[in-house]
């Protein structure tokens, strides 16, 4: 009796023992995926060195973590705080590495009141200390909704960023542009691709190539000398 007793205690300690070690193994296998998939390289492309390891820095926090539970709406915070990005693309190359492709904004305006300051297609400012493009300079007190509109009308016209000199933004909401060959233009807040589109038809008529003022403020209304 005591016989049987005793094997029973040892096939329940044995029982136990595989549970304890299976228990173990289990977590331990776990450990191991988790440090296999956490991140280990960041590799950033598609700006200067300077500049990519600016943003690296800003992404070390991603570091070490599951490369499964960062989402690009993460990286996509820090990213869009670099205002020279006008896109960018993520690839998880698995287990543990993140590949950020970033696409520069293209410079079109400098800021009139400090040239250092450039104005990009994405409509964010970007200071720049060495660039030394031609580039057309803007007047007043804009915010990015007000420029990226009128940047808009501009490549639905027949003009282009290159055809201007400069660009003034008015209170009211409305442009006047400044042409590479000294013409200025008031542009009223409505019917912009319509009136830009006229305007440059007139300014490439040579009955009118003494004429250096066009005015469309009033409405149905066209003031040329």
């Amino acid at each position: 009796m005591h016989q049987s007793t005793g094997k029973k205690n040892k096939i329940i300690i044995y029982l136990l023992f595989l549970f304890i070690l299976s228990t173990t193994s289990a977590k331990f296998i776990n450990e191991q995926k988790k440090l296999s998939s956490s991140i280990s390289k960041i590799n950033i492309t598609g700006l200067s060195e300077r500049k990519n390891l600016e943003i690296l820095s800003n992404l070390n926090n991603f570091l070490y973590k599951s490369i499964f539970v960062i989402s690009e709406d993460e990286i996509r915070k820090i990213l869009e705080k670099h205002n020279i990005i006008q896109e960018f693309n993520v690839k998880k190359i698995y287990p543990s590495t993140l590949n950020i492709e970033i696409k520069p904004t293209k410079f079109i305006a400098r800021v009139s009141n400090n040239s250092q300051y450039l104005v990009g297609a994405n409509g964010k400012l970007i200071e720049d200390k060495s660039n030394n493009e031609l580039l057309p300079y803007i007047f007043g007190e804009f915010n990015s909704h007000d420029f990226l509109s009128f940047k808009q009308n501009i490549e639905k016209s027949i003009f282009s960023f290159s055809d201007l000199k400069e660009l003034s933004f008015f209170p009211s909401g409305r442009w006047n542009i400044l042409t590479d060959k000294d013409i200025l233009i008031k542009l009223p807040q409505e019917s912009i691709v319509v009136l830009l589109n006229l305007s440059k038809r007139f300014i490439d008529n040579n009955n009118f190539k003494d004429y250096k003022f066009i005015d469309f403020r009033v409405k149905n209304h066209l003031v040329a000398k």
